[in-house]
């Protein structure tokens, strides 16, 4: 998992004792029940000082003005017709209002909201690529990356959350190896995510001839270079009854256990190559000659159909897994043999998350796996980007 996972672990196993789950000793408790009565009071104290900020006298003449002055002090109610507010922000809160309750609405029985806006989550982000299949005929390869573990804070507010994270592997090995952002926004009818990943961190090689059964394998390849990027959106069949942002946003809370049919696009831009010259003499050696390995560079359009389910298990546990396979037209940008011409792709995509529920505490577990396949005449072989996050939050 990496460092970084084991760090997000020992905040957890600290909260868990906060929180009274975990008791180790009367000492442990008592420490802990004094820095909990700490963040109490200070909490207190500014949740007064607001409360007094909100209660100060304000000028409360309907003129043009009055609006602002109403909502620094808390008074708030766009609904109100005797407020002038600006034609921009009735009509804001019209739209939102409206999109709330087309894109964001629940039965009731099986989901509710958290009743806060705000999250404070840190996480530990734990990731590796890896390929199998023949370069050559004949040969059997298998490249995996080392692990890529990164630790972060992020912030969020409803829909729109920041963050920033930190690269233990890079901080331990110097310079950076590796690159990986997502983006995701989940609503009740439709979610939609964006990644960018590019990883030139040393591989482990096995290499395996067919016909007489020799393995080579050797550690720390630097010359496999690999980019990509992609975009996916889809739409929830049983949005009433089933919430996504129950698994992975822990923006809801799922009461009863339901599962739905998701289907939508998914984009993709993959470029690959390795650098036979900084292969191993001995390795070089078994290339068949005068063979070059080629640069996969090609784009996937394809139609996503898939399901995902939340088992809720007790009242403080959710489990959902989700399959969506996806298959489309494959458009390769690189002169490569008999690979001028288009294919079609085939991809899989596989979502674990498991929550635990705490009132204003949560931690989840959140892993994905993204296996594409690629076949022509002269070359075949699986991809897959396995991706793992711990993390512990707090709503508020």
């Amino acid at each position: 998992m990496g460092k970084g996972f084991y760090i997000v672990l020992l905040l957890m196993m600290w909260w868990l004792a906060a929180t009274g789950q975990v008791v180790t000793s009367d000492t442990v408790v008592a420490d802990t029940a004094v820095r909990l009565n700490k963040f109490q009071r200070v909490k207190e104290q500014v949740m007064e000082r607001i409360q007094e900020k909100m209660n100060e006298p304000y000028d409360t003449v309907r003129d043009g003005t009055y609006w602002w002055r109403a909502m620094k002090h808390g008074k708030v109610d766009l609904t109100g017709k005797t407020i002038n507010y600006p034609k921009f922000l009735r009509f804001a809160w019209r739209v939102y209002k409206w999109g709330d309750k087309a894109f964001n609405s629940y039965d009731s029985a099986y989901v509710v909201g958290t009743g806060k806006n705000w999250k404070l989550i840190l996480n530990s982000n734990n990731w590796i690529d890896s390929y199998m299949g023949e370069p050559f005929a004949g040969t059997w390869a298998e490249m995996h990356s080392n692990i890529t573990s990164n630790v972060g804070v992020q912030l969020s507010f409803m829909a729109v959350s920041m963050g920033i994270t930190i690269g233990i592997s890079d901080l331990i090995h110097g310079g950076t190896k590796s690159k990986k952002l997502d983006f995701s926004f989940t609503c009740a009818r439709f979610s939609a995510d964006a990644y960018y990943m590019e990883n030139t961190r040393p591989a482990t090689v096995l290499i395996k001839d067919k016909v007489s059964g020799e393995k080579m394998t050797f550690h720390d390849f630097g010359g496999f270079q690999r980019k990509s990027y992609g975009m996916s959106a889809y739409y929830i069949f049983n949005n009433r009854r089933y919430a996504q942002a129950a698994a992975y946003c822990f923006s809801k809370y799922q009461r009863r256990s339901a599962g739905s049919l998701i289907a939508g696009i998914r984009l993709l831009h993959r470029d690959m190559s390795i650098n036979v010259q900084e292969l191993p003499d001995f390795v070089r050696e078994q290339l068949p000659p005068g063979e070059e390995l080629p640069r996969f560079l090609y784009n996937d359009y394809c139609v996503m159909v898939g399901y995902g389910y939340n088992w809720v298990l007790g009242k403080k546990w959710l489990l959902n897994v989700t399959l969506a396979p996806y298959t489309g037209y494959r458009r390769m940008l690189a002169t490569q043999h008999e690979d001028l011409a288009s294919d079609w792709s085939v991809n899989l995509r596989a979502r674990l998350g498991v929550v635990y529920n705490h009132k204003k505490f949560f931690m989840g577990l959140q892993s994905y796996a993204d296996i594409h396949r690629y076949k022509s005449e002269q070359h075949h072989f699986l991809g897959s980007l396995i991706d793992c996050t711990v993390m512990a939050g707090i709503r508020f």
